[in-house]
């Protein structure tokens, strides 16, 4: 059994495991200027998106060098095929994407975490210049 909450994230190459958030932003940012930032699963292998399988959350964080580590954002994805129908019989599906506009005066490091209701917690990191 894991003994800390981040011994249960997971973690891969996005490009071929669905389930690990993408960050999408400029690698460098100006100092004080918001940039905005997009997160993502499935960018190379599409993850499923039904009643049985998704994403329900994304959530972001920045770690300026030296310091604690901020939320900056969360995503919640609530609208997945469910109907009184029957599973993936709904109306409405969302899509596990999200951005914000982000600024920061110090450089640091970006951290997505993703969970899906069959495989878990997921996460990916992205470092940030400023400058």
């Amino acid at each position: 059994m894991a003994e800390q909450l981040g011994d249960l994230l997971q973690t891969a190459d996005w490009k071929t495991e669905k389930h690990v958030p993408v960050i999408e932003c400029a690698d460098e940012w100006k100092p004080d200027e918001f940039t905005e930032v997009k997160v993502t699963l499935g960018k190379e292998v599409a993850h499923p998106n039904t009643t049985e399988h998704h994403i329900r959350w994304i959530e972001l964080f920045f770690q300026p060098e030296g310091a604690k580590t901020y939320q900056v954002a969360r995503f919640e994805f609530t609208a997945h095929g469910e109907s009184t129908k029957g599973a993936n019989e709904g109306p409405v599906y969302t899509h596990h994407e999200g951005s914000a506009s982000i600024k920061a005066g110090t450089p640091g490091t970006l951290y997505a975490m993703a969970y899906c209701n069959i495989h878990g917690l997921w996460q990916s990191s992205k470092e940030i210049k400023v400058g």
